[in-house]
């Protein structure tokens, strides 16, 4: 083969070789731009799902805390409504000790 046909078949691998470079180095920043968008898409996800998890919890623990007011208040209910009746119960009685103290207190002095 004569020189000058080799001189241009060299030059044809070399441009091949540039191209098929050329061409990986473009696949490379396609896969490596379509790993970003995925890895993005998959903390996108994440943050929600955990966003979500906190809502939940958060409203579950706003529900326990509901309940145990209502069990409080209806505890807090029932012992002031038996305080109440108790008082009432005790409050002839103390009317009649104050009114016999008022009593002595003015036959003392008479």
């Amino acid at each position: 083969m004569p020189r000058p046909e080799v001189l241009e078949r060299i030059k044809e691998a070399e441009q091949e070789a540039d191209d098929i470079v050329a061409e990986a180095e473009e696949e490379r920043e396609q896969r490596i731009s379509e790993a970003r968008k995925e890895a993005e898409e998959i903390r996108r996800e994440a943050e929600e799902e955990a966003s979500e998890l906190h809502e939940e919890r958060l409203a579950d623990a706003r529900e326990e805390i509901e309940a145990e007011r209502e069990e409080v208040l209806a505890s807090g209910e029932g012992e002031r409504e038996e305080l109440e009746s108790r008082a009432r119960e005790n409050e002839e009685e103390v009317t009649d000790y104050v009114v016999d103290l008022f009593e002595e207190a003015v036959h003392a002095q008479t």
